[in-house]
């Protein structure tokens, strides 16, 4: 009789749940279609639906502060960046919405550097790193305990010992393997680590699925880097599963580090709660290239959609071209809308994506757009000298983002991102340069499934279910 009670309660207690979790996804859902499959799936399998939907059924993160709308403080140090640097010039494409999205101004004063690959990207910031006086923040989505790792932590100690300030920040999700060897020795020295949520941040289980994908390093506050590398021994081409290893990071000076700083400044104050505004530097020196740019970060902490919102106005913006590379294509209808829409328009829209695997799901589930995408006519070019994991977008003559989103659902709603829009013709100049290098060392796809199997043809529309997690 026992048992049994125990039974019927438990059964009554997931319908409670699962109702509450139905209303919960017809009132918060970002679409109807994701609205009735989340209700569907919860009447009927409210056993397997109901922890599903707590883990997965969420694209908010709740009470994430964002200083740069909160902190007067820090309101009165954008206005000065703004006053003090304004863009050089007019801009080939408009920032206003980007700038709205960021609540960031375009400023000029900006000096860039395009990093190509692992070898130049680690050498420039190790390099930043041993040349810093004051202070030194990181943070990566994944650091691993390899010997690209073990070469970050011996220059995060070297400086440390010398007295700079230094601050450490993984994802708990993305470096979930790092050892406490690695932190220990980081933490004997000095170094200040968030390599784990303490405390409350994140406040429950059900807010793993949510993951900081920012890969930012900032020196003194003059010098920072943002990109698609993380810190692991593959990132430099050591994988024989990956083979060489193609990514994009980019090194930058002038107002617009202080913009990145500030990303870093938000989410090492929700991992630890320290408020670091008055510990740093907001005012960087100008550079005399005078070069105009913004930060564009996004999240799911954002009342908009702003992952989405800023492929969307890239895409719309373009009255000539819009190239993006990026590792995974596994778009939002949105974002899928405005490639079709552009190339429709006779815009050269091309998309550069890697041939080889590092995640199933959102490889094989990037056929599944092929056809409707080949039909706009929208190029989709496959990188096959190794993996591409770059994200980069350039759009006409006069935009180029380099940073750490992704053309997919997990960037666009789900991670903490961050993209490096740069005004200016020269970078851009410099971005179509190695672009077309990397089109080069791909082949071009004409039909969705050429000379692929019945596993990839039924496969691929299976893993589009999952689009929304991936």
């Amino acid at each position: 009789m026992n048992s049994i009670s125990l039974i019927a309660g438990g059964a009554i207690i997931i319908q409670i749940t699962a109702i509450y979790c139905i209303w919960k996804a017809i009132t918060s859902a970002r679409t109807p279609q994701s609205s009735i499959g989340w209700s569907i799936f919860l009447i009927s399998a409210p056993v397997i639906a109901v922890p599903a939907y707590l883990f997965f059924g969420h694209h908010r993160y709740r009470g994430y502060e964002i200083s740069r709308r909160s902190s007067e403080r820090v309101i009165r140090g954008v206005e000065y960046q703004q006053i003090e640097h304004p863009m050089a010039s007019k801009p080939a494409v408009d920032p206003t919405a980007l700038e709205k999205i960021a609540d960031f101004r375009a400023v000029g004063g900006n000096a860039f550097r395009i990093l190509i690959d692992g070898q130049e990207t680690f050498e420039a910031i190790f390099a930043a790193i041993d040349q810093a006086k004051n202070y030194v923040l990181v943070q990566f989505f994944i650091v691993h305990d390899d010997e690209i790792g073990r070469d970050l932590q011996r220059h995060l100690i070297s400086a440390a010992e010398r007295g700079v300030k230094v601050r450490f920040l993984v994802d708990p999700v993305g470096s979930h393997g790092l050892s406490k060897d690695y932190t220990s020795l980081l933490r004997k020295a000095g170094v200040e680590v968030a390599a784990r949520a303490r405390g409350n941040r994140p406040r429950h289980r059900f807010q793993i699925n949510f993951r900081n994908h920012r890969k930012t390093v900032v020196v003194d506050g003059q010098t920072g880097f943002v990109g698609g590398h993380n810190v692991g021994d593959e990132y430099l081409g050591r994988s024989e599963e990956f083979g060489p290893w193609r990514d994009t990071h980019l090194e930058m000076r002038g107002p617009v580090v202080a913009q990145a700083q500030l990303i870093f400044a938000e989410d090492w104050h929700w991992v630890i709660g320290t408020d670091l505004i008055d510990e740093l530097h907001w005012s960087p020196e100008a550079q005399p290239e005078n070069r105009s740019a913004l930060v564009v970060p996004t999240g799911p902490g954002d009342v908009l959609d702003t992952g989405t919102l800023f492929f969307f106005n890239a895409i719309a913006a373009a009255q000539d071209r819009v190239w993006i590379a990026s590792p995974y294509l596994v778009p939002d209808q949105e974002v899928l809308v405005a490639l079709k829409h552009a190339a429709l328009l006779g815009r050269d829209v091309r998309l550069i994506v890697p041939d080889a695997v590092d995640h199933w799901l959102p490889w094989l589930a990037s056929f599944a757009y092929y056809t409707e995408l080949l039909r706009a006519g929208v190029r989709i070019f496959r990188y096959k000298e190794g993996f591409m994991h770059q994200k980069v977008v350039l759009v006409d003559h006069g935009f180029a983002a380099i940073g750490t989103s992704n053309l997919d659902n997990r960037s666009f709603r789900l991670n903490f991102e961050m993209m490096v829009t740069v005004l200016d013709e020269a970078i851009a100049a410099q971005t179509e340069e190695f672009l077309k290098r990397d089109m080069a060392r791909s082949f071009e796809v004409k039909t969705a499934f050429e000379g692929r199997s019945l596993a990839i043809r039924v496969g691929s529309h299976i893993a589009r279910l999952f689009a929304p997690l991936l």
